[in-house]
């Protein structure tokens, strides 16, 4: 019998964090993190990281791992969860995945696979460096060259799949496309909780939560980061929340400005979640909107795993 796993997901503000722990709380859980942004330290406003004190006790996994000009890929991301949950088991306690990273949640439940391949970091240099002259249409027709399927895929703007593309087929002589598949299935006897609320009270709880960002300080905390020595450029500085402030701090267009795009572009990247997870016809759907109290709502939630 495989062992449970539980997912709680679903797009962003929607409330995930505060009704997981209620779950956990009552079916013995441990959470695990799977939000690409809280895996970096210094960085707790702008990625809406629960405290200490809103956690209530129950163990959070995979927050605070790595410094914002660390690396950090999907692979990564499934290696060390899989360590926590066998962490989780040996307490008998419930893995909790909850988070809208919707890659990292794809790479335990359905086939995924990791070129095996060591990174080439002088390719790498020497092609940002060329993209730096000649623009990132340039390397993106050496990748069409020798791979025009995955060329066909990507947009060139999309330069660090592009660069890592042509790095596969430097290594191996193979190009992306056409790497051998390698098949992974899920471990786990899983259970897919996706939570959700009409589209324009996810929107309106975005808009709060950004405005309430402010008032906490988050222009401070990108303030901070720069003055850290963290790249504006680094992912996780092209993150929501911060690729919006660091304009501001730089001059180029107001505060009032900076909260109005970060707003619009939280509202269109809670879209997106929702049509990427709308595809997956294994998760149970709840809806918060339908229910007068949250204690209702985790009743369902509980149920609906007992009884999987």
């Amino acid at each position: 019998m495989k062992d449970p796993l539980v997912i709680i997901l679903g797009p962003t503000a929607v409330g995930k964090t505060d009704i997981a722990i209620e779950v956990a709380k009552e079916i013995e859980g441990e959470i695990i993190s799977a939000d690409s942004m809280l895996i970096y330290r210094h960085m707790d406003i702008g990625t809406a990281k629960p405290s200490l004190e809103e956690r209530q006790g129950i163990n959070h996994h995979l927050i605070d791992i790595i410094n914002p000009d660390q690396q950090f890929s999907v692979a990564d991301f499934l290696l060390e969860a899989e360590k926590v949950i066998k962490e989780v088991k040996t307490r008998n306690k419930i893995p909790m995945l909850v988070g809208g990273t919707a890659l990292y949640l794809k790479a335990f439940t359905e086939e995924f696979y990791f070129p095996e391949t060591e990174t080439d970091w002088n390719l790498r240099e020497h092609l940002n460096g060329e993209a730096q002259v000649h623009g990132n249409e340039f390397i993106h027709e050496q990748l069409r060259r020798i791979d025009p399927i995955t060329a066909a895929r990507l947009h060139a703007n999309d330069l660090r799949r592009v660069i890592r593309a042509i790095e596969v087929y430097n290594l191996t002589g193979i190009p992306f496309s056409s790497q051998p598949k390698k098949e992974k299935r899920s471990n786990y006897q899983t259970i897919k909780i996706g939570l959700i609320r009409p589209r324009e009270e996810i929107y309106d709880r975005i808009n709060k939560r950004v405005d309430e960002m402010i008032r906490q300080g988050l222009v401070q905390e990108v303030h901070q980061l720069l003055e850290l020595g963290y790249d504006e450029n680094l992912v996780s500085m092209q993150g929501l929340g911060y690729k919006q402030i660091v304009p501001y701090l730089k001059g180029i267009y107001t505060l009032e400005r900076a909260v109005e795009l970060l707003k619009r572009d939280t509202r269109h990247f809670a879209k997106r979640q929702l049509t990427w997870f709308r595809r997956d016809e294994s998760i149970y759907w709840i809806d918060l909107n339908l229910y007068a109290e949250k204690e209702k709502v985790v009743e369902a939630i509980v149920s609906k795993i007992r009884n999987t």
